[in-house]
């Protein structure tokens, strides 16, 4: 009995140990594999020390002697709006609002050089605003929004190198104004329309009274040019009364005489006024030459 006894103590002391064994091995194997998601990166310590970074899929490590240290999300995240103070060149106090997009690419930096990346990160977006806007006046801000958003990624990503991180986007979202100085631009405003209102209305009379010196100019050329005209017509038919006297001598300018009253009489006669008309007694005779010297040039 006794010797029965030790032998299943002895058995149950084997299958036991075999337990033990096959217990420890599972424990083992489920150490030694560590299977890292897609979005995650696995950062091993061995005695207290980096040993290595496991990237997404399965990966094999040395049980007991190797721990997971820490598990970092690789996904790109996003600060919470940022808002701070910041004062122009030309000392207008201004209130930015900012937004941080970043992922961390290097987790063996950053879990090693910065414990707080979030409150790191925040910070130095702060400062960085506060310098840029500081170099620049307020209408520059305004207008050159695009330059100094890329400006301020630049520099937050030159900072950030040493703790394993890449910001992907930096935005400006806002820049607002305390309400006097509000009042105050509103106020300049106002002021420069009216003042381009008025600069308008000058150029439109300025312009009205060039038009209309143009127009005189114009018009008196236009005169000149008639006068002109009408001298040249009048020193033509001298020159044809010069050359028909030169040539005909007296005859010529009794004609051309005779011819004028013929016309005068003529313009006399159709007018609307009484149809009794006085002629002396020697048109008679010129109206007897003219036609004379008519039949004869005919």
């Amino acid at each position: 009995m006794e010797d029965f006894l030790i032998q299943n103590q002895d058995f149950l002391a084997q299958n036991l140990l075999y337990l033990l064994l096959a217990i420890l091995l599972i424990v083992t194997a489920f150490k030694a594999v560590r299977i890292v998601p897609q979005s995650e990166k696995f950062v091993i310590e061995r005695f207290g020390r980096l040993h290595s970074v496991l990237g997404p899929g399965i990966n094999l490590i040395v049980p007991f002697l190797d721990r997971l240290a820490h598990r970092i999300s690789i996904l790109e995240r996003q600060l919470p709006t940022l808002g701070q103070d910041a004062i122009t060149l030309d000392n207008v106090l201004v209130q930015v609002e900012t937004s941080v997009f970043y992922r961390i690419i290097e987790p063996e930096k950053t879990v090693y050089r910065i414990r707080d990346v979030d409150a790191a990160i925040s910070t130095t977006v702060a400062g960085i605003v506060r310098s840029e806007i500081g170099k620049m006046e307020l209408d520059q801000v305004q207008s050159n929004r695009a330059s100094l958003t890329e400006t301020i990624k630049q520099s937050v990503f030159a900072v950030v190198d040493d703790w394993g991180i890449e910001v992907t986007r930096a935005e400006l979202l806002d820049v607002n104004l305390d309400q006097a100085t509000r009042a105050a631009m509103l106020q300049q405003l106002n002021a420069e329309r009216a003042r381009r209102a008025t600069v308008t209305e000058a150029e439109g009379r300025k312009r009205s009274v060039e038009l209309a010196a143009d127009a005189d100019l114009y018009a008196a050329e236009q005169a000149a040019k008639a006068r002109r005209v009408t001298a040249d017509a009048e020193a033509y038919a001298t020159r044809v009364v010069a050359v028909a006297i030169a040539e005909n001598g007296v005859e010529a300018v009794q004609y051309n005489i005779a011819l004028k009253q013929v016309e005068t009489l003529n313009t006399l006669g159709a007018s609307n006024g009484s149809q009794t008309i006085l002629v002396p007694a020697n048109a008679l005779e010129a109206f007897g030459d003219a036609f004379k010297m008519l039949k004869g040039r005919g």
